[in-house]
């Protein structure tokens, strides 16, 4: 019998979680069977029970994936010195793909599995796992920054950490609500929001006292004008 090189094994195996993420994006994951997802891989029923025992295998190895993925692109935005380009590495990793219609069924997903979680303790480890592995390291990002003076001191790391997860993770629950939103319009805003969170205290202090300054400038001179009017009047 000739020897199975390693790459056909892997590419099998990715054929059948493509196969299966079709299927439950499709389906759900409860709608969708075994016999879906052979259907879907053009591989026979063997071939997949050679690598997977059963559909929940099959989920788990999706969200371990994907875990994987992430967390890799986490730790090497981590390598960069300046918190600024580690995470605008992160936010262009995360979300450029957005659009592919293919990331969209992936996170499709996702999604599915966060609703699972709710009520199958396997799924919830896994979840917890993706969520914490992230935050653990976006938390000693900000804390490394905080050590080396970029940002505020006053920020809690962990908490600031989740921000940014939920920041993503509510983006994606929308983008599957609504396909007509797109992902350029929310970055800029999304930008302007860190830039502001995580500005030095003195700069963001001198900042808003510009645009308190400008704010308070148009409300004196519109109650001059209306003052004006109201001495005209009663001439």
């Amino acid at each position: 019998m000739p020897k199975v090189s390693q790459s056909y094994l892997d590419a099998r195996r990715s054929q059948i979680l493509d196969a299966a993420t079709s299927c439950f994006a499709r389906e759900g994951f409860h709608r969708a069977t075994m016999q879906d997802i052979v259907k879907e891989s053009g591989l026979s029923p063997g071939a997949i029970y050679n690598y997977f025992a059963s559909k929940e295998e099959i989920i788990e190895a999706i969200a371990e994936e994907r875990q994987s993925k992430e967390g890799l692109l986490i730790a090497e935005a981590q390598k960069l010195s300046d918190l600024t380009k580690a995470l605008r590495r992160i936010r262009d990793a995360f979300f450029t793909p957005l659009p592919d219609p293919k990331e969209r069924r992936r996170r499709r997903v996702g999604i599915q599995l966060w609703a699972e979680a709710q009520r199958n303790p396997k799924i919830h480890e896994i979840v917890r796992r993706g969520m914490d592995g992230p935050r653990e390291l976006l938390s000693r990002m900000i804390t490394e920054a905080q050590t080396g003076r970029e940002i505020p001191k006053s920020l809690d790391p962990d908490a600031t950490a989740r921000l940014m997860i939920a920041t993503f993770h509510g983006f994606v629950l929308q983008l599957d609500w609504d396909e007509t939103v797109t992902v350029e319009p929310y970055l800029k805003v999304l930008d302007r929001c860190l830039e502001g969170l995580l500005a030095p205290a003195g700069r963001r202090g001198k900042r808003a006292g510009v645009q308190a300054y400008g704010r308070v400038g148009v409300d004196v001179s519109a109650l001059g004008r209306r003052s004006g009017r109201r001495t005209r009047g009663s001439a």
